[in-house]
């Protein structure tokens, strides 16, 4: 099958072919090899490789704090396909601005511990180990005009969206204008909705 996108000019539209490519033979040898990775590779060293990430992470604020901040930015922001290191950079500046700024650090390790207090209220742990999402987001429901809550939110948005490295995972293919704009260039190529 010959690639619609081959031998582009560059600064040309790139096309995409929207028929389903994926055969039974690769569909199975994919499957075979996805059970051989889960029995090669252990939860507990995901889990471990987490919570150093974490706890590399937020000197300033703790691993604790940390760790609640990560849960929480998955529960705003959920892209289920994001590798944990995406939502690590996206966290990591408000360990910098604790350390910059104790208002900052007081803002969030006290909405941390309301946060928690409130999990352990309702569901007998802390926030990051309350099992589902929907009590999660319950949760985070109540303290939604909290300014800790509004500090976590808006800093977030840009800093998994603004994140250039993030932008293919996205669809997103970056600025256009230096190239003509997105009229003349791929408006409608986004080949995930």
């Amino acid at each position: 099958m010959k690639n619609l996108n081959d031998n582009l000019a560059p600064g040309t539209m790139r096309m995409l072919d929207r028929r389903p490519t994926l055969q039974r033979r690769s569909f199975l040898r994919g499957g075979g090899l996805g059970a051989i990775g889960i029995a090669v590779i252990p939860a507990a060293g995901i889990a471990a490789a987490k919570d150093v990430a974490a706890q590399q992470s937020f000197r300033h604020l703790g691993a604790a704090t940390g760790k609640t901040l990560l849960r929480m930015a998955r529960d705003l922001y959920p892209h289920d396909k994001l590798a944990e290191s995406f939502y690590v950079e996206a966290v990591a500046p408000y360990d910098a601005a604790a350390a910059k700024d104790k208002g900052v650090k007081t803002l969030l390790t006290e909405g941390v511990k309301d946060l928690d207090q409130r999990a352990r209220q309702r569901y007998g742990v802390p926030y990051a180990e309350v099992k589902t999402e929907d009590e999660r987001v319950a949760l985070l429901k109540d303290i939604e005009a909290t300014p800790f809550f509004r500090k976590v939110q808006g800093g977030l948005v840009t800093g998994l969206y603004n994140n250039k490295k993030l932008w293919p995972l996205f669809g997103y293919e970056g600025s256009s204008w230096q190239k003509g704009g997105y009229v003349n260039r791929g408006f409608d190529d986004i080949d995930w909705l």
